[in-house]
């Protein structure tokens, strides 16, 4: 995932850009910038990696050196944006929050047309440089969006900064959300809702499906309508967003509370209490733990002074490491106890397993994991959740693989009422030391979101979604 936020006010917004697009730093990726329209100097841009630091940290100390009534902010997953274009369109500075699959057949598409790309990173072309050559190849910005949205496979949300104001779209299949918000004087954009309370902004707007927008100061107007169809990604209410945001008018933290009731209704182990895994499994254990009538203790706490999120290094035994020392087992709390301990996902299962271990080690007498979404089984095609990895690093196909001898045949594994499935589970909470496991039901999932299931991608679950 990645994150973006711009403003468009009657006065200096630097302030508000800065603050906003912090305020998308839980979606923990490499890479941030921002970029301002000076009056009678033109665009400003900066760009840092924030792989080993905070956004704050690296922008705070450049803040003098912008103004303007107009900016935008990134934190990207993987390329260095903003990227500054000059076209027949005008100049425009250009965002997005996406994931090209075609891009290498993209990058031979532009190359034959003797064009040529300028941004690169870690060796490659820059996939928010593809996006806005794209665009500049038709008369319009709303013509070279749709022409975005048509040749690209995987998700594409962005922002394009011009003289005229902010231009913001959605996703055509609104994997990612884009959001509006309003104050007197400005408006807002972002990725995030949760960015708007503290710079401001009161949560207006929730753009549709491929929907475009042109924003001001004065407000905003539609350039493009919605689509029809929607595959709004189902994680984002699991795992990757922040308690206080709202997606298609749910919030983040309800929808966790009621993911953590379902399963409360699905389970009838004996346990002293529970204990959700900071930060994304809190919630869920607070849902779990009001629905059983049991205590919702902390058994780990999160040290997040200095250690950031452990998917941001480079090299997965960093990872593992930074994930393991950021949470602390408080033996006080585990020793002598039946712990049911609760967890957004399971994906590699390498901190599971960190986990149980030091749980072990603190005298838990029992260890219950319950997941609050179904057996990941199938990588990510639409955004970066697990795009790194290979679908035998995922904790359900290496127990599948385990059982068969290959991961094959994977729609019987994906429905909770077959034999296959139960093997599967047990297989793999044998695999991380656990007394029990058990997973949330996707019906039970799709339920405590309240969308019908058409308009959710659940790709990595069931391998239903599709690109157009």
């Amino acid at each position: 995932m990645s994150g973006f936020f711009g403003v468009m006010s009657n006065a200096d917004c630097v302030k508000e850009v800065f603050y906003g697009t912090d305020y998308h730093s839980h979606l923990g990726t490499k890479r941030a910038g921002m970029v301002f329209l000076i009056p009678e100097k033109g665009f400003r841009r900066s760009i840092h990696t924030i792989e080993n630091s905070y956004f704050r940290t690296k922008f705070e100390d450049e803040l003098k050196e912008f103004s303007g009534n107009s900016g935008m902010g990134i934190i990207s997953d993987t390329d260095p944006q903003p990227i500054l274009f000059n076209s027949h369109l005008g100049r425009f500075a250009i965002v997005t929050v996406s994931r090209l699959i075609n891009i290498l057949e993209l990058e031979d598409r532009i190359l034959k047309q003797k064009k040529h790309f300028t941004e690169n990173f870690e060796g490659n072309i820059n996939p928010t440089e593809v996006v806005a050559n794209m665009i500049c190849e038709k008369e319009s910005f709303v013509s070279g969006i749709e022409n975005v949205f048509d040749l690209i496979k995987g998700s594409c949300s962005l922002l394009i900064l011009t003289e005229d104001g902010i231009i913001a779209a959605r996703d055509k299949l609104g994997r990612t959300p884009v959001v509006i918000g309003r104050r007197e004087g400005a408006c807002a954009v972002a990725s995030e809702s949760c960015s708007f309370p503290n710079t401001g902004f009161e949560l207006e707007y929730y753009l549709g499906p491929g929907e475009v927008v042109h924003l001001t100061s004065d407000g905003y107007r539609q350039l493009r309508k919605p689509g029809e169809k929607m595959q709004i990604c189902a994680f984002l209410w699991v795992y990757y967003g922040y308690p206080p945001s709202y997606y298609e008018g749910i919030n983040v933290d309800e929808c966790r509370y009621r993911c953590g009731a379902f399963l409360a209704r699905r389970d009838n182990v004996d346990a002293d209490f529970v204990c959700g895994i900071p930060d994304s499994g809190v919630g869920h254990a607070v849902g779990y733990a009001n629905e059983k009538k049991l205590p919702n203790k902390r058994a780990y706490s999160k040290y997040t002074a200095t250690w950031p999120r452990s998917f941001l290094p480079s090299f997965q035994a960093q990872r593992d490491l930074v994930a393991r020392m950021k949470l602390i087992p408080n033996k006080a709390v585990i020793e002598g106890k039946k712990v049911i301990f609760i967890d957004d996902s399971i994906v590699r299962g390498t901190q599971l397993k960190d986990n149980t271990n030091d749980m072990r080690k603190c005298g838990a007498e029992e260890l219950h994991m319950r997941i609050a979404c179904p057996p990941l089984l199938y990588p990510c095609e639409f955004l970066n959740f697990t795009q790194s990895r290979t679908p035998l690093e995922l904790a359900g196909r290496r127990a599948i693989k385990q059982l068969n001898g290959d991961d094959s045949e994977l729609k019987q594994y994906s429905d909770p009422d077959t034999e296959q499935y139960q093997r599967m589970v047990e297989k793999i909470a044998g695999n991380l030391a656990l007394d029990s496991l058990i997973y949330q039901r996707l019906d039970d999932l799709v339920a405590a979101i309240g969308l019908p299931k058409e308009k959710l991608c659940t790709h990595c679950w069931d391998g239903s979604s599709y690109f157009d």
